[in-house]
């Protein structure tokens, strides 16, 4: 398996904001699409596996998630919706540039095959930016099986020094 296949595939990209990735991440749940997407949406599923926040699950709807002392808060709108299938919002701020975040989901035999598509800045903070949805994305997975753990921080480790090779 190659590192691509291991944290995600990264593609390059010159637009309007400059340099940008855009990064695809994958899972494979063995929940159907509705518990999935409940997790995704439900303003009282996110602080199990993201952080507290709301989500007004409607095109222009606002999201607003909390990451506290540890990140950057998400203060945005929905961009893009398909029930049960596609979400879109940008993980943003303020006057911060857009960073789209796409969640896409689709049934598979066992379950839903999960795939997260970020679109950042190409700069210093990207690995960390897409290890720390990567560990997010263990949480998702924890929680869809009702178990909370905390913030995995050996993954996060991890996954910045893969998504750093990555990027070269």
């Amino acid at each position: 398996m190659d590192k691509a296949e291991v944290w995600g595939l990264l593609t390059r990209k010159t637009g309007a904001q400059g340099n940008q990735v855009s990064v695809c991440l994958k899972r494979e749940f063995e929940h159907d699409p509705g518990r999935v997407w409940a997790m995704l949406t439900d303003s009282a599923c996110l602080g199990n596996w993201l952080a507290p926040g709301t989500l007004d699950l409607r095109l222009g709807g606002a999201v607003k998630v909390d990451f506290g002392l540890s990140g950057t808060p998400i203060d945005s709108r929905v961009t893009a919706l398909r029930h049960q299938r596609l979400l879109e919002y940008s993980w943003s701020a303020g006057s911060d540039p857009e960073r789209p975040v796409r969640w896409e989901l689709k049934p598979v035999e066992q379950g839903t095959l999960l795939k997260l598509t970020l679109t950042l800045p190409e700069d210093e903070r990207m690995a960390v930016s897409c290890a720390g949805w990567d560990a997010h994305l263990e949480m998702l997975a924890a929680a869809l099986e009702g178990i909370n753990i905390h913030f995995p921080a050996d993954r996060f480790r991890q996954a910045r020094e893969g998504f750093s090779q990555l990027a070269g």
